[in-house]
């Protein structure tokens, strides 16, 4: 398959993907933002608490 094939492939797979996409609800969107907004949260703790271990380690 050539560099054609390929891009007519990607272009009507994009095509497929956004047929079947929809804008989410409002409720919908909320519940993932507050999901997405708890996984940053627990990231950044388990990065904080890291920082603090690694600071009492190397201060010893």
């Amino acid at each position: 398959m050539g560099l054609e094939g390929k891009i007519v492939k990607a272009y009507s797979e994009t095509r497929r993907i956004l047929r079947l996409s929809r804008k989410p609800k409002k409720a919908e969107f909320n519940e993932t933002m507050k999901i997405t907004g708890l996984g940053m949260l627990a990231i950044g703790l388990l990065g904080f608490i890291i920082l603090l271990i690694s600071e009492v380690f190397q201060g010893a």
